[in-house]
């Protein structure tokens, strides 16, 4: 990471919103980068699954690290890296994580405040503002921690109630050192707009089919959009298509369109 190309990633959060494709490997990531992204998230959810493993903190910091570099090493745009919970047990662990990914090259991450532990539950408000501080400080000053806030994507509590624990947990972690709030999950209009007003710091919302339109979003004063893992799922669903189509259907129009090889290999030399 360097420090212009870290505050270049930062100063994409405004409006209009930054669209911010999600990328599982290198090679994905290389051709968001030549499609035009002007920086690229990874999901930890298509990393997972890239390397054989499911989501939901099942990888190992290493294993997440190497593919955050791999990454990195093959675009000119600025990266931010999901790394799910911090892989890591304690405050401590996340600090270390955060040190990592930073000398990986990474410009920003996603911190998430469910336990991987307990599956749909959220961290007590106090622990994770902890874990959050000393990401900060295992960070240091530069890179954008975007701090993930669960209670609607896990449907935690209440629905009358979830706002205002949405708020209350985005001003707890913007004092323990976060630059943004990430709030998947979300979908009604009324209620983005409220966040937006509610919460100091850029709001990132999670969009695909249904969602609002990018456009949409930007009237509402969202400040990034994030396809989560919806790139790398429809890459595998045109596998599957085309997988069909040869072995069942006599065809081979599923891949058709395809990038070509010479091009592919440019991406990469």
């Amino acid at each position: 990471m360097t420090n212009s190309t870290a505050a270049r990633f930062r100063a994409l959060h405004t409006s209009p919103a930054l669209r911010l494709p999600n990328c599982w490997d290198a090679a994905s990531a290389a051709v968001i980068a030549a499609a035009g992204a002007p920086a690229i998230a990874t999901t930890s959810a298509g990393i997972a699954w890239s390397l054989g493993r499911p989501d939901g903190d099942a990888l190992d910091r290493d294993a997440a690290v190497d593919a955050i570099a791999r990454i990195v090493r093959v675009v000119d745009v600025p990266v931010t890296a999901d790394i799910e919970s911090g892989f890591g047990a304690t405050a401590k662990d996340v600090a270390e994580t955060l040190a990592a990914v930073a000398e990986a090259g990474a410009v920003g991450v996603n911190i998430e405040d469910t336990t991987a532990e307990a599956s749909g539950s959220l961290r007590a408000l106090a622990d994770q503002a902890e874990r959050l501080a000393a990401a900060r400080e295992g960070a240091g000053p530069d890179l954008f921690i975007n701090a993930r806030i669960d209670m609607y994507l896990a449907g935690i509590g209440e629905e009358s109630e979830r706002f205002d624990a949405t708020v209350a947990r985005a001003e707890a972690y913007a004092q323990a050192g976060a630059d943004g709030i990430f709030v998947p999950g979300v979908t009604d209009p009324a209620v983005i707009a409220a966040l937006v007003q509610a919460i100091r710091l850029p709001l990132n919302v999670m969009a695909g089919p249904g969602a609002l339109a990018p456009s949409e979003l930007d009237r509402l004063g969202v400040a990034r959009i994030s396809l989560g893992p919806g790139l790398a799922t429809a890459a595998y669903e045109l596998a599957r298509k085309a997988t069909i189509g040869f072995l069942e259907a006599d065809s081979y129009d599923a891949i058709a369109d395809g990038i070509g090889y010479g091009t592919m290999n440019d991406l990469l030399a």
